[in-house]
């Protein structure tokens, strides 16, 4: 099939957006291609339409767990075999996956960058017939982005195992040093780069400078109507602003990743489908979910860069229709930010003891512990070894860095099983316990493919099928687990870190300094991007376009601070069509003055109060201290 006819069968698009037709050419031509598109710029097709047009599999890097199994959920609803290998799987299962890719029709893999670390998933990628390697949010791989993976570095590895195979690279942003360092630590053999500008035309850019962001978050609900995101930092807020929400007579609910997996999708769902307008989250929403409608995105304390800015505005208007991307900037977000800043940057004696706190919360021995996956409760752990659970968070990633652990932030696994025996043992096995028998049938009529795969189960739907309730169906898989029939794997939702190492003793635990010094710096100049953004006044969209090597764009028009100088190239103007629409107003009768003000059309209230005092001082208007007349 052409490229437009796979388009057209499994999307139902009759064209391609701008950008993606060239990348995909690119790619078909077997070069080495990087890809900047905005968020909403339809980064997957780029890669899934030329691996569908050619033999074999494509494997794709991402760090977005969540976002990994959407995409293979979606590609799977379209008659397209994909399988997602994520941190949490047991070896087991990842050998049947890998087994799968090679052996089977299997067209998509999805990695995450921590799975490349495995000599056993590597060795195995060695014997599929890859067709391309897509590297999602590239800019993951660069320590001069703002969200730098360590081991996204290990992507260049692939390049050995099939040096004929193009690299896709993918990003939503990224400055001219990371485009740099993108195609540098990817070994990009050509340098073929697609660009979108990063300018969106329908998107008014507003900074409201305030000491009371609860009621500007209000007013801003009150005055565009339709969807929102406003995002906070912390998730004790978000709870707090959605009940303040609430009680101001508005639909709003609350999301962050501590919630359990069915949680999120229920509070997700009444948001995309509109039943619950307001959403407020942490950063953890939003990526990945296309819902063109969004009116705006409050920002209700600064961002961590400029780039996290504008993939999170981007969430709103990509139907094309005028949107709204408000800061609220107050008195102490700079000094909010400095703190934040040295929460960031452990010191090199607080990452060594996060280190060994933890291998003592496992009970890993010295030289023990390589490969394993563990379940983390961070606020118990933080709790137990007193430690501060931002510090704690920021010492994983320099450990993750130096390659001792790899950590995940959140981890939604459901529940799968899959059987260890044979058909034919497992018939001997319900005629030798009939007590079983009802039970096993149930699931063999349940869940196909579970002799050769595990799959997915819910205990719940199982319990209404066989008239048990939740709690006996889970001690019954636990039991027919231990008789060796099948091996069940309970749902997991918890941070996970996995030992990439063995427990190292003291003396061999090295921190690297010089990469943190290389960090703070970084860190530094993107804070004050953010800051900059924040209090200057200048174009807010050629500041941002500025930030991404989009030099002498024009004014964007619609942001505050171009309505701003509109306004004061105007005054004059605005001032006589108020006087004159006061004096009609006067003419007709007496008023008062909030009648006045809120029956006059044109301009702000501060302007036509300015604009009535002058009629009083001139004279031409008179008042009794109630009403004003002519």
């Amino acid at each position: 099939m052409t490229i437009h006819g796979i388009l057209k069968q499994y999307w139902n698009y009759d064209a391609f957006r701008p950008v993606q037709e060239e990348v995909i050419q690119s790619v078909l031509l077997g070069y080495d291609t990087l890809a900047l598109l905005p968020t909403g710029g339809g980064k997957s097709v780029c890669f899934q339409v030329p691996a569908l047009a050619k033999d074999g599999i494509c494997i794709v890097v991402s760090p977005l767990i969540a976002l990994m199994k959407d995409q293979v959920e979606n590609l799977k609803a379209k008659g397209i075999n994909a399988i997602a290998i994520v941190s949490g799987m047991n070896r087991r299962e990842v050998d049947i996956a890998l087994d799968n890719c090679i052996y089977g029709q299997v067209k998509f893999l999805y990695l995450s960058p921590e799975r490349l670390l495995s000599d056993l998933v590597r060795e195995r990628i060695k014997y599929m017939k890859v067709n391309l390697f897509a590297v999602d949010e590239a800019h993951c791989i660069s320590q001069w982005g703002y969200d730098f993976r360590p081991p996204y570095l290990h992507i260049a590895d692939l390049r050995a195992l099939h040096p004929k195979v193009p690299v896709l690279a993918l990003t939503a942003t990224a400055t001219a040093d990371v485009k740099f360092d993108i195609q540098e630590k990817l070994q990009f053999r050509e340098h073929n780069i697609f660009q979108k500008s990063f300018e969106r035309k329908n998107l008014a850019y507003v900074v409201q400078h305030t000491e009371d962001k609860l009621r500007k978050m209000l007013d801003v609900a009150r005055g565009i109507k339709g969807s929102g995101i406003v995002y906070v930092r912390s998730r004790k807020e978000t709870f707090e602003l959605a009940k303040h929400f609430t009680q101001h007579g508005f639909r709003a609910d609350y999301y962050h990743a501590g919630m359990p997996a069915d949680q999120r999708s229920v509070k997700q769902g009444a948001w995309k489908t509109g039943k619950v307008p307001i959403i407020v989250a942490t950063n953890a929403f939003g990526m990945g979910i296309d819902k063109p409608d969004v009116r705006f995105v409050i920002h209700a304390d600064a961002p961590e860069s400029l780039e996290a800015y504008y993939q999170e505005a981007g969430r709103a208007g990509r139907d094309g229709q005028k949107v709204y991307a408000i800061l609220l900037y107050g008195p102490s977000d700079r000094m909010k930010q400095e703190k934040k800043f040295q929460s960031a940057f452990p010191s090199t004696d607080e990452i060594k003891n996060t280190y060994h706190y933890l291998a003592n919360y496992y009970q890993i021995a010295y030289g023990a512990g390589e490969g394993l996956s563990l379940n983390l409760d961070l606020g118990e752990f933080c709790s137990r070894f007193k430690l501060d659970p931002i510090k704690t968070l920021n010492a994983l990633k320099f450990l993750e860095k130096d390659e001792y652990l790899a950590f995940n932030e959140t981890v939604f696994l459901p529940s799968r099983f899959k059987f260890e025996v044979a058909n034919e043992e497992l018939y001997n096995f319900q005629i030798q316990n009939p007590g079983w028998d009802a039970f096993i049938k149930v699931l063999l009529r349940s869940y196909a493919g579970a002799f050769d795969n595990y799959v997915k189960l819910r205990e719940f739907d199982l319990s209404k099928r066989t008239h048990m309730n939740t709690q006996q169906v889970i001690d019954a898989l636990n039991q027919l687990q231990s008789f060796g029939i099948l091996n069940y794997l309970p749902q997991t939702d918890q941070p996970q870190v996995t030992w990439v190492r063995a427990r190292q003793i003291p003396g061999n635990l090295t921190i690297n300094t010089q990469y943190i010094e290389e960090r703070k710096i970084t860190y530094r100049r993107k804070m004050e991007a953010v800051l900059a953004y924040a209090e200057h006044q200048r174009c807010r969209s050629q500041m941002l376009l500025s930030y991404f090597d989009e030099q002498n764009t024009s004014k964007c028009g619609i942001c505050d601070v171009c309505l701003a100088e509109k306004r004061q190239n105007n005054a004059a103007s605005i001032t006589d069509d108020i006087t004159n629409e006061l004096l009609v107003l006067l003419n007709t009768a007496p008023h008062k003055l909030d009648d006045l003000i809120s029956s006059t059309h044109t301009g702000t209230d501060k302007e036509k109060i300015d604009a009535l005092r002058l009629l009083l001082d001139a004279g031409r208007i008179k008042t009794d201290g109630v009403r004003y007349y002519v």
